[in-house]
């Protein structure tokens, strides 16, 4: 009975108890998986400010590590069905702890992820600062560019309009 069970308690304690029903010939056995205080701790790397970017897991999951195994029937039913029932418990509890931690990495994982592309959105989003030595070499390479109010810029601007008959146009179209 301990060997099948081995897995699950080396995992979790749990409680066993047996019992007679009162008037009959029939063993009940119960056996329950302890909750444990990981348990309720599986979903605290998504934290709030990730809860709509990474899933939880269900809370049907983590209950379901506590779900209880209740065997009831005749002393010689019992001992022809216990081991193999028990078995069959420790290896489900087992299959499903081994999911509930793969999950809780992956969600660590998943958090990391999140916060490093956040970490770097951040990054890219910053003006990237150049030197001294940068801006004279930018500033000797180019050629100035005249400015809109500069002398030059200003005669060119006056010389077009004279020619440019779009001008005229709107001229005379500011009459009224």
């Amino acid at each position: 009975m301990f060997t099948e069970l081995m897995p699950l308690i080396e995992q979790r304690p749990v409680t066993i108890t047996v019992a007679v029903l009162g008037g009959t010939n029939l063993i009940r056995v119960n056996v329950v998986p302890k909750i444990l205080e990981k348990d309720h701790q599986v979903n605290d790397k998504v934290g709030y400010s990730n809860k709509d970017k990474i899933a939880k897991i269900p809370d049907a999951a983590i209950k379901a590590l506590t779900t209880p195994l209740s065997l009831t029937g005749t002393p010689e039913e019992i001992d022809a069905e216990l081991a193999q029932t028990l078995r069959e418990f420790a290896d489900s509890h087992v299959r499903l702890q081994k999911t509930v931690d793969q999950a809780k990495e992956q969600i660590a994982e998943a958090v990391k992820a999140v916060e490093e592309r956040d970490k770097n959105k951040a990054k890219s989003k910053t003006v990237p600062r150049t030197t001294a030595a940068e801006d004279a070499n930018a500033s000797k390479a180019a050629p100035p560019n005249p400015g809109l109010f500069d002398s030059a810029g200003a005669t060119a601007g006056a010389d077009d309009s004279k020619t440019n008959p779009e001008m005229d146009v709107r001229a005379e179209g500011k009459e009224a």
